[in-house]
């Protein structure tokens, strides 16, 4: 039996699924839009937890996504299926007061923050491909936003957000003869332990509750109205 397009379950892939914004994205797929969700993180006991709480609808994937072998066991888990969305919300926060960065320091934030990425993208393109449009969703920040505020300790963390933004540009050029979306949220003052890391004390408004709903509803419709865009979503920053 043929499935009609607008009927079949969407499979949505998200990295950095095990906590924060990335989890309450694939909450938010699974309990509310009815998605399979592969659900991608570093840590185990995170990714069972998550697991047992959607109650269904996520598969797991203990992956760094930094790792030689990164891609190969994505596509081994995907599996040859049809990919909807592809959210690449996996980050590395390092912060270093001006005059201590180092060659490793900001290695590290590209290859998590923007190698990555593009690479997972790349690979799964012939599977987000079809007559519904594939979406890619770059999870950016607002320190990578041209023209927003800009904090100390945060310059290659921030650069490797605004690389992300140019990457997305890049992608939807890349892709826009092949039935691929990409876009990119930069994401403002969200409640997540990277916030809390990168600014002691703060406390944001907005939860992860309600900004993985957003990023769920997106992932899922956002390519209707948007291609190529770097959109801030952000009610306020510290």
């Amino acid at each position: 039996m043929i499935m009609d397009p607008s009927t079949e379950q969407r499979f949505v892939v998200v990295t950095g699924a095990s906590k924060g914004i990335g989890r309450a994205t694939t909450l938010a797929l699974v309990k509310e839009y009815g998605c399979s969700v592969l659900a991608i993180g570093r840590s185990a006991e995170e990714l069972n937890s998550l697991y047992k709480e959607a109650g269904g609808g996520v598969e797991i994937l203990v992956l760094d996504i930094t790792g030689p072998n990164a891609v190969e066991l994505l596509l081994r888990s995907v599996a040859g299926r049809r990919v909807h969305g592809l959210i690449n919300n996996a980050g590395l926060l390092i912060t270093r007061p001006f005059g201590l960065w180092t060659e490793k320091d900001m290695g590290s934030l590209f290859q998590t923050n923007v190698f990555a990425p593009v690479l997972l993208a790349q690979a799964l393109l012939p599977a987000l491909q079809g007559k519904i449009p594939g979406h890619i969703v770059n999870i950016g920040s607002m320190g990578g936003f041209q023209g927003s505020a800009k904090f100390q300790g945060l310059l290659a963390y921030s650069a490797s957000k605004a690389a992300l933004a140019n990457v997305t540009e890049c992608m939807a050029e890349e892709f826009k003869d092949l039935g691929v979306r990409v876009n990119c949220l930069c994401i403002g003052a969200v409640d997540t332990d990277m916030l809390r890391a990168a600014f002691p004390g703060y406390t944001a408004q907005v939860g992860t509750s309600s900004m993985g709903a957003y990023v769920a509803q997106f992932i899922l419709e956002g390519h209707k109205l948007f291609n190529g865009k770097v959109l801030p979503v952000s009610s306020s920053t510290p």
